[in-house]
C-alpha cells in the first residue's frame, strides 16, 4: 500500500508543480515588467518538463497539458463572469465551460512541448522548441476561427523583445522568448554556448530597434474618445437601451474635436430602428463643425440570403460625405455566431445573443476629413479583431489607400472587473508595434486609451468611469516589414527548422 501511494505521489507532484508554474506564468503577465519576468518562469517550466525520466511521449503530452491548463485557467477565468454573472448560466455549467476551453487551449501547449523529449539530445533543441511553439501558436489562432488570446507575445510590449514585432510580428516575439528561456535553462550544462546565444539574441534585438519604418504625416489631430460605462445588463432592457443611446448621442454633440469615437454597440439597436432623425442629426453636426464621428451600432441588411441580416457594425460620419460602414469580419464564437451543434449551449443563457453576418475581409478604411490638410485613413477593428495580427497586417497590405491610424471599438462590460481589459490593451499595443501605427481604443467600461506607434500607452481613462478622453494624436505613414510580409518569414523559418529537426531525429 505504501509503495502504491508513494508511486502516485511521485507521479502527481511534477504535474502539480507544472500547473502552479503555468498559473504563475499567466499571472506575472499582468505585472509592469511581465514580459521580462515570464522568461525565467518559462525556463523553470522547461526544466520541469525536461526533468521527466519517462520515455513515453504520452506522459510528456500530459505534462504539457497540465502546464497549459494552469496557464489558461488563470488567464481566462473572466469568461465565468460573462457566462454566469451576465449570461445567467448555471454555475456548474459555467465553470465546466471555462475548464473545457482552457483544456482545449492547453492541448496546443502540450503539442508544442513534445519538442522537448523529441529533440532532447540535439544541440539545436532550443531553436527546435521555439519553432514548434511558433507553429502551434499559429494554428491556435487559425483552427475553428482561432483564439490566440493569452499568447506569450503580448507580454513583450513590456518585455525585451518588442523590437522584433515590426519585423516578424508577435510570433517572432514568441520565438525569441522560447529560445532565450531555453538558453537560460541550458546554462548549467553548456554555459559558454548558452551565453553566446544570449548575447547574440540581445545584440540582434538591440540592432533591430534602430530602424523605424513609419513616419509622422500631417499635423496632430484633436480626438475625443467616449467611455459610457454602462452595465451589460442594461442593453437587454428597453429603458437601458434608450438611456445608452441618449448618452452617446449627447456626448458626441457636446464636443467639436476633429475625430469623436464611441465604443462598440454604443447604439445597441439595429440602425433602421434607431430613434427617428438620430443619424441625420449627427450628420448635420458633422457637416457644421467639420468633426468626424465613429460609433458602434447593429447593422441590418434584410437582403441576406442566409437569414443573417444583422451585423456588428461601426458607422462613420464625415463632413459632406456619405456614411461609412464597417461590419465586423472575425466574429466571436457563441457570442456573435453559433457553431453547428451548439444551439443548446446558447439556449443556456438567459440573455439574447446574435447570429451575425460577417463583413468582408478587405473593407475600406475610414476616411477622416481634415480642413486644409490631406485626409487620414484609419483601419477599424471591433472587439477582439485586434487579437489577429496576421489578419490586420493583410488588410493594411492590401488596402488601396495608405493606413495612418488604427481604431478599435470594443465593449468589455461582459467580463466585469477582471484582467480581460488589460489583456486586450496589450494586444492592441502589440498591433501598434507590428504596424508602426498609433491606435485609439474606445471602450464602454475600459480601457479607453491612446497607444503610440511604438506600442507605448500614451493616455488612458480609469476603468468603470463615465468620462471622455481628449488628446492630440499624430498620424503615421509607411509600412513595417511585418505589414509587407505578414507571418510568412517566421513561419517559413520555423517550418524549415522543424523539418530539418525531424529528419535528424529519424536518422538517429
Amino acid at each position: 500500500m505504501f509503495t502504491q501511494q508513494s508511486s502516485k505521489f511521485i507521479f502527481a507532484r511534477p504535474l502539480l508543480i507544472l500547473f502552479v508554474l503555468g498559473a504563475i506564468l499567466a499571472g506575472v503577465a499582468e505585472l509592469p515588467y511581465g514580459g521580462w519576468i515570464q522568461i525565467p518562469v518559462l525556463a523553470l517550466i522547461w526544466w520541469q518538463l525536461e526533468a521527466s525520466h519517462s520515455q513515453k511521449l504520452s506522459f510528456h503530452f500530459v505534462q504539457g497539458l497540465i502546464f497549459g491548463l494552469g496557464y489558461f485557467v488563470v488567464g481566462l477565468w473572466w469568461l465565468y463572469i460573462s457566462l454566469h454573472d451576465v449570461g445567467g448560466m448555471n454555475p456548474i455549467l459555467s465553470v465546466t465551460a471555462v475548464l473545457l476551453l482552457s483544456a482545449y487551449m492547453a492541448l496546443y501547449f502540450s503539442l508544442a512541448s513534445l519538442a522537448i523529449p523529441l529533440f532532447k539530445k540535439s544541440k539545436w533543441s532550443g531553436l527546435l522548441l521555439a519553432a514548434s511553439w511558433v507553429i502551434i501558436e499559429f494554428l491556435r489562432g487559425y483552427i475553428f476561427t482561432g483564439f490566440p488570446w493569452m499568447g506569450l507575445a503580448e507580454s513583450q510590449v513590456n518585455g525585451p523583445f518588442a523590437p522584433i514585432a515590426p519585423y516578424l510580428g508577435g510570433l517572432g516575439c514568441t520565438f525569441m522568448m522560447v529560445f532565450v528561456s531555453w538558453q537560460i535553462l541550458r546554462l548549467k550544462n553548456v554555459f559558454y554556448s548558452s551565453i553566446f546565444s544570449l548575447i547574440l539574441a540581445s545584440l540582434l534585438t538591440a540592432l533591430l530597434s534602430q530602424w523605424q519604418f513609419t513616419q509622422p504625416t500631417g499635423k496632430p489631430m484633436a480626438i475625443q474618445l467616449i467611455q459610457g460605462n454602462f452595465a451589460q445588463s442594461l442593453i437587454f432592457q428597453p429603458a437601458g437601451i434608450q438611456k445608452q443611446i441618449e448618452f452617446y448621442n449627447n456626448a458626441m454633440l457636446e464636443t467639436n474635436a476633429e475625430l469623436i469615437v464611441s465604443p462598440e454597440t454604443a447604439f445597441p439597436w439595429p440602425e433602421p430602428n434607431l430613434p427617428s432623425g438620430l443619424i441625420a442629426n449627427l450628420q448635420r453636426f458633422s457637416n457644421q463643425t467639420g468633426s468626424n464621428l465613429l460609433f458602434g451600432a447593429i447593422g441590418r441588411d434584410a437582403s441576406k440570403e442566409d437569414g443573417r441580416e444583422y451585423s456588428n457594425r461601426a458607422i462613420g460620419l464625415s463632413p459632406d460625405s456619405p456614411p461609412y460602414y464597417y461590419d465586423k469580419n472575425h466574429l466571436v464564437p457563441f457570442g456573435e455566431f453559433i457553431p453547428p451543434g451548439f444551439r443548446w449551449f446558447i439556449n443556456a443563457f438567459s440573455v439574447p445573443l446574435s447570429d451575425f453576418a460577417r463583413g468582408g475581409n478587405n473593407q475600406a478604411n475610414f476616411t477622416i476629413a481634415r480642413k486644409n490638410q490631406a485626409p487620414i485613413y484609419a483601419a477599424i477593428t471591433i472587439c477582439y479583431e485586434d487579437v489577429f495580427g496576421g489578419e490586420l497586417a493583410s488588410r493594411l497590405r492590401n488596402s488601396p489607400e495608405p493606413t495612418n491610424l488604427l481604431i478599435n471599438l470594443t465593449n468589455l462590460a461582459w467580463f466585469g472587473q477582471s484582467q480581460a481589459p488589460t489583456q486586450q490593451l496589450r494586444l492592441s499595443q502589440l498591433r501598434s508595434l507590428e504596424t508602426g501605427l498609433p491606435a485609439l481604443r474606445a471602450t464602454n467600461t475600459g480601457i479607453t486609451s491612446v497607444v503610440g506607434p511604438d506600442g507605448k500607452l500614451m493616455q488612458a481613462l480609469p476603468e468603470f468611469t463615465q468620462a471622455s478622453l481628449s488628446a492630440r494624436v499624430q498620424a503615421y505613414a509607411g509600412k513595417t516589414p511585418y505589414v509587407i510580409w505578414g507571418n510568412f518569414p517566421i513561419l517559413s523559418i520555423s517550418c524549415l527548422l522543424l523539418i530539418w529537426g525531424l529528419i535528424r531525429y529519424r536518422r538517429f
